[in-house]
């Protein structure tokens, strides 16, 4: 054992729709990337399967929803340039992410030197977008049924065509928006399905200009939009171009990429750490783990006892075994199946009682094990 910080995250084994064994084995594929959380564990206990990460900062969600759910261009641009290289990054590892959205991107755990760094997680639908041996793109299909979360998604996967590349650099531009306006013109339409509103959404999508979405803001971010959704299904995106264009938008405002962010000045300038929820939220959870950390055990333990990591999603320590952790509930999102369950595209519906569930399940599990 040795006292890192790691959050565990746990699927029911009755699970009609496991991602967990293909998250982990994702994560394999992309180990040692920059932005890229370590995986140390996947196996079963009980009744869940589960999976050990590093444990990281907040989401950009949480830190947008920090500073009043407005970012300052200068952070969106910084963002935007770590945000797109770690696409690049998967995309040259022969995958696509397939569910862009500011939940599944983190900052580094505070004060440490990646405390900036944005980090990607949840991989659960990762797909190869062609073979890593051959490089044969996988083939244009339609009529497929939704993988991602509405908001954000491209107006090609709201058309039932295949994903590839350019779909997901489109989704990132969608949340760029989302961060400098505080909103997007497709949210909060009403129908009387779900079906029915992730149709209006991808219409409202389809009917709002580039121009309009981006009227107010540097025009750069309405050309990295134009080139995302111009791009052909098989098209190799030029990804310096586009983080070129982000530096363009710093040159425009007489900004440089220091690496301070808006969350790096809250509180008059002590950061997002102080008096944040979050944080003691999570170094409660910290020191309740110090305070239980189990007894020894002998070295034939398995990975779990001896390989720690961190990160954010739902979390359940069901094993007696487990240094510290974090609790943080994973948000919901569609499987690429044959039916379509859009109830699963609500974001933040579950997030409360994972996390009331996620901190009960620390307490039994430190009852369980003798620890309190």
């Amino acid at each position: 054992m040795n006292n890192q910080q790691v959050a565990i995250k746990f699927e029911s084994r009755k699970s009609d729709a496991p991602q967990l064994r293909d998250e982990y084995r994702t994560y394999k594929v992309l180990a040692g990337l920059p932005g890229i959380p370590g995986a140390y564990y996947f196996g079963q206990e009980g009744l869940h399967s589960i999976l050990v990460i590093d444990l990281l900062g907040p989401s950009l969600e949480d830190l947008f929803d920090m500073c009043s759910r407005k970012f300052s261009i200068k952070t969106v641009a910084m963002l935007a340039k770590q945000m797109i290289t770690r696409i690049q990054s998967i995309h040259e590892r022969n995958l696509i992410y397939r569910d862009i959205k500011p939940d599944n991107f983190l900052i580094g755990r505070p004060n440490t030197k990646y405390a900036n760094t944005i980090y990607l997680i949840d991989f659960g639908m990762g797909k190869l977008y062609r073979d890593p041996k051959t490089k044969q793109h996988i083939p244009y299909r339609e009529k497929k049924s939704l993988s991602g979360t509405a908001r954000y998604m491209s107006i090609n996967t709201h058309l039932g065509r295949e994903q590839s590349r350019r779909d997901d650099l489109e989704s990132l531009g969608h949340v760029f928006m989302y961060f400098l306006r505080g909103s997007l013109p497709w949210q909060g339409l009403k129908a009387a399905t779900n079906k029915q509103k992730y149709e209006r959404i991808g219409e409202k999508k389809q009917t709002t200009s580039i121009h309009d979405l981006c009227a107010g803001f540097p025009e750069e971010i309405g050309l990295y939009l134009q080139y995302a959704r111009r791009l052909g299904f098989e098209e190799n995106p030029n990804y310096e171009y586009l983080k070129e264009l982000f530096d363009k938008v710093l040159e425009s405002i007489g900004e440089i990429d220091d690496g301070v962010y808006d969350w790096m000045l809250l509180n008059d300038g002590k950061g997002w750490e102080y008096r944040s929820n979050y944080y003691r939220r999570n170094t409660a959870v910290a020191a309740l783990n110090n305070a239980v950390t189990p007894r020894q055990h002998n070295t034939t333990t398995p990975p779990t006892t001896t390989n720690t990591t961190n990160n954010n999603n739902n979390t359940n320590n069901t094993s007696k075994r487990y240094s510290r952790h974090t609790y943080r509930s994973a948000q919901p999102m569609l499987s690429d199946t044959a039916i379509v369950n859009y109830n699963t595209m609500d974001n933040n519906q579950v997030q409360t009682e994972d996390q009331k569930r996620g901190f009960l399940s620390a307490c039994l599990t430190a009852l369980s094990c003798g620890c309190l």
